[in-house]
């Protein structure tokens, strides 16, 4: 359970009401991040298709959306209503808020001449299309807020080395990458500019891991590899790889490096 994480697993917030943000919170890393962030205190609001009925223990604190990111301006819509009230709800603007962009699709892995425009289009707009336009909004609506504000992209080794039968995620977990950059560039000359970081979180057992080491090796060449990851004990719980992120985003050179892995020495 998170409940038993020390203060040194999971390090303490500063002082004052904290807002997180979290998209793909239903399983995995998301919901490990939710939870995490939950059990520290902080105020969590969570966006995905199948909202988890395990963070309702948390009353007020936290808060979820079922909400299809492949409508990515729908999304962004209502999350800059939400932001406009929020000081209102809390009697004050919260002294740090993030958005972790965590969401993402994996089509079946195969070369891009195999899997449908559809499924093809969906994962861009989930993984890309909707970070983008959620962080857009998340920028308009704080900009004006003295709280620390921190954009978190969850990327992957796979934005920065390509890998055949993953074309679609490795183009938007890039994308994610030079997202980030362009950003970073924009608020660094702005009055409490945002800091954005668009990170590598390592190998974690979730269910893209099972996707592709299970996939067929006759058109998925990097199957075994996968599979080795796996047999090897290499991959890291959803819950392990949260506190590695949340330990990264409470560091105080964060955004120094827009483009980051979650190994990086501190």
């Amino acid at each position: 359970m998170l409940g038993t994480m020390t203060q040194t697993d999971n390090p303490a917030p500063s002082a004052g009401q904290g807002v997180t943000i979290v998209t793909g919170a239903s399983r995995g890393v998301g919901a490990a991040l939710a939870e995490a962030l939950l059990e520290r205190g902080e105020r969590v609001l969570t966006l995905q298709r199948n909202p988890s009925s395990a963070l309702s223990r948390y009353g007020t604190r936290a808060e979820s959306w079922a909400i299809d990111l492949v409508d990515a301006p729908a999304a962004a819509a209502r999350l800059a209503q939400w932001l406009a009230e929020l000081p209102t709800v809390l009697g004050a603007t919260p002294s740090r808020i993030t958005l972790i962009n965590n969401a993402a699709l994996l089509s079946e892995p195969a070369p891009m001449r195999h899997p449908s425009s559809a499924d093809a289009s969906a994962a861009l707009r989930v993984g890309l299309e909707a970070p983008v336009l959620l962080s857009a909004a998340f920028l308009r609506a704080t900009q004006h807020w003295p709280s620390r504000r921190r954009l978190l992209h969850i990327s992957s080794g796979l934005g920065r080395r390509a890998m055949g039968g993953a074309a679609v995620y490795c183009a938007v977990k890039a994308g994610l990458d030079h997202f980030s950059r362009a950003v970073a560039l924009e608020e660094a000359d702005l009055p409490n500019g945002a800091r954005s970081v668009s990170i590598a979180p390592g190998v974690i057992d979730t269910d893209m891991q099972r996707q592709l080491r299970g996939a067929d090796p006759a058109v998925f060449g990097a199957q075994k590899q996968f599979q080795a990851l796996k047999e090897g004990g290499q991959l890291d719980s959803a819950q392990a790889c949260a506190l590695k992120l949340l330990a990264y985003l409470e560091r105080p050179d964060f955004g120094s490096q827009p483009v980051a892995d979650v190994r990086d020495p501190a």
